[in-house]
């Protein structure tokens, strides 16, 4: 046990060497915000230190994706630590980029700022040459399930397949070295604690609508017309009607928007169209709650006559936690901030790719309170730095450290503690099957 105390000590020390450093990385980030497949330049930050410490890697992952790998004595395990590369889109954010909107009102740069001063303190407090494991850098893409017609727009060039980043590593075969995987995401929240690890979440998939209707003069010969908008109107309210249905313990959430309603007001609207999640607590809640969407959505089509085309993608997971994991990386944390700085997280009715990696392996997505503000809010800020940038990378190295000593042992625990709700090909196929196009049409009554 001391043994491991003076490795841990050894690689904390090493990263404070570069807290400036990490720091202004998280900074720089910060203001150079880009959206999911985007991440060029941010991913290129990650490459440069990769490369100055000498870490094999590779990139263009999923079009902006990085992994570094770094060896140890003995190749027990593998463990990946991963840090999400892009923003979310918030125009009205102080930090917004002027031309795309995008900004990172979510903390994703102080995960990359993370995966970086863990990067330094393992390489550089020399511990690897005493682990019997491997740690696997990964600077994802694309968590945040954003500009939907854009990625369907890269789809079909053939250059992704799923729309989310960890989805499209897990296809490419990216962790299909990796037996483990954590990561660690920002949290504002204001009840008090430093740290804590996510409970299980919301998975989600994705609906784009389009609603077909017939052009009239909207003043002179209405009659004429068909209103794609008040049928669209009509779906919505299907769906709200249906919401005192949904089980609580499904954690159902259906939240659409208009992204088209119409394009002059003196002509009947024959085009219109929505986006929506419909999020829930497991894969059969998820899958059976679409099923009311698409029913409500149809019903609307129905009501006035016009055409609708639903189109599902598949989305993201469920977050499913590993106990045994969360029990070592609560250790580390609370011997760094103390018991009362730990909080047990509740149930997450918000989506993370996450739950994908969950699926297929004991993960978990740690969650540390550097920041203040409304999540994906204009108010959103880093407030405390070395909360953001530079402890979540001291927590991660020390459990680590815990899981690759001494043979492995507690990584291979872990490993065989875990039953994943499915194999990498039972994941792929659930993913696929998900993705579908329907159509109503008035003659079809």
């Amino acid at each position: 046990m001391d043994d491991l105390q003076m490795l841990k000590e050894r690689v904390c020390r090493a990263i404070d060497a570069h807290r400036e450093e990490i720091i202004a990385l998280g900074e720089d980030i910060r203001l150079h915000p880009e959206l999911g497949f985007k991440e060029f330049r941010t991913a290129g930050l990650v490459v440069e230190h990769f490369r100055r410490l000498g870490i094999a890697h590779e990139s263009g992952l999923a079009i902006t994706g990085v992994k570094g790998l770094l060896a140890g004595r003995r190749a027990e395990a593998t463990v990946a630590y991963m840090g999400e590369l892009d923003s979310v889109l918030v125009r009205d954010h102080p930090d917004a980029d002027p031309i795309t909107g995008a900004a990172h009102a979510c903390g994703h740069n102080a995960q990359i700022a993370n995966l970086v001063a863990l990067a330094y303190g393992l390489v550089e407090s020399g511990v690897m040459a005493t682990l019997d494991g491997n740690i696997a850098l990964i600077a994802v893409p694309a968590e945040e399930y954003v500009e939907v017609a854009y990625r369907l727009g890269l789809k079909q060039e053939g250059k992704i397949e799923f729309l989310g980043g960890k989805p499209e590593l897990i296809r490419l075969g990216a962790l299909d070295d990796v037996q483990i995987a954590l990561m660690t995401h920002q949290s504002s929240r204001s009840e008090g604690g430093k740290f804590s690890v996510g409970g299980p979440s919301n998975g989600c998939i994705v609906k784009m609508i389009r609603y077909l209707g017939k052009a009239a003069h909207a003043g002179g010969s209405p009659h004429q017309g068909v209103n794609a908008l008040k049928a669209a109107m009509l779906g919505l309210q299907g769906i709200d009607a249906n919401r005192e249905t949904f089980r609580d313990e499904d954690h159902i959430r259906v939240h659409p928007i208009i992204t088209l309603g119409g394009e002059l007001v003196n002509v009947i609207p024959a085009d219109v169209r929505l986006e929506t999640y419909v999020r829930g607590a497991s894969v059969d809640a998820i899958v059976a709650a679409a099923k009311r969407v698409d029913r409500a959505l149809k019903a609307g089509a129905m009501a006035l006559g016009a055409t609708v085309e639903i189109r599902t993608l598949p989305g993201y997971l469920p977050r499913v936690v590993s106990p045994e994991l969360l029990e070592i990386y609560k250790a580390n944390a609370v011997a760094m901030v103390g018991e009362t700085e730990w909080w047990d997280s509740g149930f997450g009715a918000g989506s993370t790719d996450m739950g994908d990696v969950s699926h297929i392996m004991p993960a978990i997505e740690a969650q540390a309170v550097g920041s203040s503000g409304t999540g994906h809010g204009a108010d959103y800020c880093i407030s405390d730095v070395e909360m953001a940038y530079i402890a979540p990378a001291k927590v991660a190295a020390m459990t680590l450290i815990d899981l690759l000593a001494d043979g492995a042992a507690r990584a291979r625990q872990v490993i065989e503690a875990y039953e994943p709700p499915m194999s990498k090909e039972e994941y792929l196929a659930f993913m696929r099957g998900l993705a579908r196009e329907e159509v109503w049409r008035p003659e079809e009554e």
